[in-house]
C-alpha cells in the first residue's frame, strides 16, 4: 500500500472512532424516548432494551386527551405552531428588509446599527428574561401570546440580519446597476432581483427563527401562565409536578412535539446548508 493510501485509511479510521461514539451518544436519548413511548406503564423502567409488548396506547391517550395533563394537548400544539410561524414570518420580514437596506441600499449607519444589535448576544438570553418580563408587564402584554412572539423576534432578529447581510454582500452589484438602468425602483429591485437570489438564505433564516421559537421554554414559561395560551413545550413540564409522573405519556407527547421541527429541518435541509454558508467565504 502506498503512503497516500495508508494516510487515507488512517484518516477514515480516526473519523469512525470519533463519529461512532458521537452518533451513539446523540441517538441514545431518542432511543429512550421511543422506549418509554412504546412501553406500557411501568414497563419502561424494567431494565430491558426493548419492551416485551410494545403498544401505541400511549399515543392514543395523547390524541384523545385522556389524561388531565393532556386536557389541552391540541390547543397547546396549535399555540406552539402559531407562535413559531409568527416568529419566523416577522423575523424574516424585518431581517430581509434590514439586510437589503444595509447591504444593497447602503443606508448611512446601517452597519453600525447591525453591529450594535449583535452586541446584545454578549448578554445571555436567560439574563434578559426578567427585564423582558418587566417590560411586557409594563405594556400589559403578560399572558398574551404576543409577548412571547415579540420576545423571540427580539432574540432572533440580530443574527438573522447578519446572516442575510453576509449573503447579500456576495451578490454582484452589477445586477443592481443593470436593474436601475432599466428603470427599476428600490422596491422593484427588492422584489424582482434580491428576493429570488436570496431564497436559500431566506429559507434558512426563517427556519432558524421558527425552530428557535418552537424550542423556547424559559420565556414561554415566564410570559404565558394560562394553560390555554401556553405552548406545548411548557405544558410538558407539568408532567414532572407529580410524584408519580406518567412518563410513558410524557415521552409519547415529547415524541409528537419533536416531529414537526424534525420534518421542517429535513424538508429544508438543502436550503439550510446553502443559506447559512452563503456568506461564510469572501471572494
Amino acid at each position: 500500500m502506498s503512503a497516500l493510501t495508508v494516510r487515507k485509511v488512517t484518516g477514515e479510521a480516526k473519523l469512525l472512532l470519533i463519529g461512532i461514539p458521537v452518533a451513539i451518544w446523540t441517538l441514545l436519548p431518542i432511543y429512550h424516548l421511543l422506549l418509554f413511548a412504546l412501553s406500557p406503564r411501568g414497563a419502561a423502567v424494567s431494565g430491558k432494551l426493548w419492551p416485551d409488548h410494545p403498544t401505541l396506547q400511549n399515543f392514543s391517550m395523547v390524541f384523545h386527551e385522556e389524561h388531565h395533563y393532556l386536557r389541552d394537548f391540541w390547543l397547546q400544539m396549535w399555540n406552539s405552531v402559531l407562535i413559531a410561524v409568527a416568529v419566523g414570518a416577522i423575523t424574516l420580514f424585518i431581517a430581509t428588509a434590514a439586510a437589503f437596506a444595509i447591504s444593497r441600499l447602503r443606508v448611512a449607519g446601517g452597519r453600525a446599527i447591525m453591529n450594535l444589535a449583535l452586541l446584545t448576544y454578549f448578554i445571555p438570553a436567560a439574563f434578559l428574561a426578567v427585564p423582558m418580563y418587566k417590560t411586557m408587564s409594563s405594556y400589559g402584554l403578560l399572558n398574551s401570546q404576543w409577548s412571547l412572539i415579540l420576545a423571540m423576534v427580539t432574540i432572533a432578529t440580530p443574527y438573522s440580519i447578519w446572516v442575510l447581510k453576509q449573503a447579500s454582500d456576495k451578490l454582484p452589484f452589477e445586477l443592481d446597476e443593470a436593474a436601475r438602468i432599466d428603470g427599476a425602483s428600490p422596491l422593484q429591485l427588492f422584489r424582482l432581483v434580491y428576493l429570488p437570489l436570496m431564497l436559500p438564505s431566506l429559507v434558512a433564516v426563517g427556519t432558524y427563527a421558527l425552530l428557535l421559537a418552537w424550542n423556547e421554554y424559559l420565556y414561554a414559561f415566564l410570559l404565558l401562565s394560562d394553560d390555554r395560551s401556553t405552548t406545548l413545550g411548557v405544558a410538558l413540564g407539568s408532567f414532572l409536578s407529580a410524584d408519580d409522573s406518567p412518563w410513558e405519556l410524557l415521552m409519547a407527547t415529547g415524541l409528537l412535539y419533536a416531529l414537526p421541527p424534525a420534518a421542517i429541518y429535513y424538508a429544508f435541509k438543502r436550503y439550510m446548508v446553502a443559506g447559512l454558508t452563503a456568506g461564510a467565504v469572501k471572494s
